[in-house]
């Protein structure tokens, strides 16, 4: 199981009585992203789902991140059944942050959405009718591509055979919190792919994910990213293959 990550809580607002009609929670992992990070959130304000809930998970940015998030939830709280923004005490890493997110949402789905992305209004409403096949882990939306080049992502349907080459899913999806639970979260990884490796733990489980056959979110291309600065860094590439060949002995991977 992954190990939780030691935050000050900065914001926790939740809905009157504690009467709770949410069944979807977004969780946002922050860093360093203080130009964007507003619209990110107005997308998920924006959003056609009537009962929704929000957590921001600061991972010790050192810009201007942290205030702007704080400003804004102050100022939108009320949208959302629970609204929580906490801060890392210290860098801790992409996965993490994700896993501190999903260990305070109430909900039975959590959709992870980066802090440089948006969603459509429709995005949430139309992956929980996915969801309601209940061997399916997580349904993804097909994605809009923007900033380095055009183009559409998370096209392909789930075909684990198809999996063990290469990730084809982008971590912009909505997950079943139990599924990320029964797999111990997501597994910490130094130059990112900790989203194929949760897939790959599905997998291994028997679960499998939905595509939703529509255009639902904007993924945002850019230099400054964490796949262009490191990821995809050839060495980056060697060094996770083989982690992941390790963990997950059924893949091919070329790296």
């Amino acid at each position: 199981m992954h190990k939780e990550s030691s935050y000050e809580t900065i914001i926790s607002f939740n809905a009157e009585n504690n009467i709770y009609k949410a069944t979807t929670t977004v969780i946002i992992p922050l860093y360093n992203y203080e130009h964007v990070i507003c619209d990110a959130l107005d997308s998920v304000n924006e959003q056609t789902i009537e009962a929704l809930s929000l957590i921001i998970v600061d991972d010790a940015s050192t810009d201007g991140s942290l205030e702007r998030a704080c400003k804004w939830l102050e100022q939108h709280r009320a949208r959302f059944d629970q609204a929580i923004l906490v801060s890392h005490n210290q860098n801790t890493g992409l996965s993490n942050t994700r896993n501190t997110g999903f260990s305070l949402a109430a909900t039975p789905y959590v959709f992870a959405l980066d802090a440089d992305n948006k969603l459509y209004p429709r995005c949430l409403a139309r992956c929980e009718q996915a969801l309601h096949d209940d061997a399916a882990a997580f349904a993804y939306p097909m994605l809009e591509r923007i900033g380095a080049g055009d183009g559409l992502l998370n096209t392909q349907i789930w075909n684990r055979a198809r999996l063990k080459r290469g990730n084809y899913i982008d971590a912009m999806a909505l997950i079943r919190k139990r599924a990320w639970q029964a797999v111990g979260g997501y597994m910490p990884l130094e130059h990112g792919w900790e989203d194929y490796d949760l897939w790959c733990s599905f997998a291994e489980q028997g679960w499998h994910g939905v595509r939703v056959p529509e255009i639902l979110a904007q993924y945002r291309v850019h230099p400054g990213s964490m796949l262009q600065s490191r990821t995809n860094r050839p060495e980056a590439l060697l060094a996770t293959s083989r982690i992941l060949k390790k963990r997950h002995k059924w893949l091919k991977l070329q790296h």
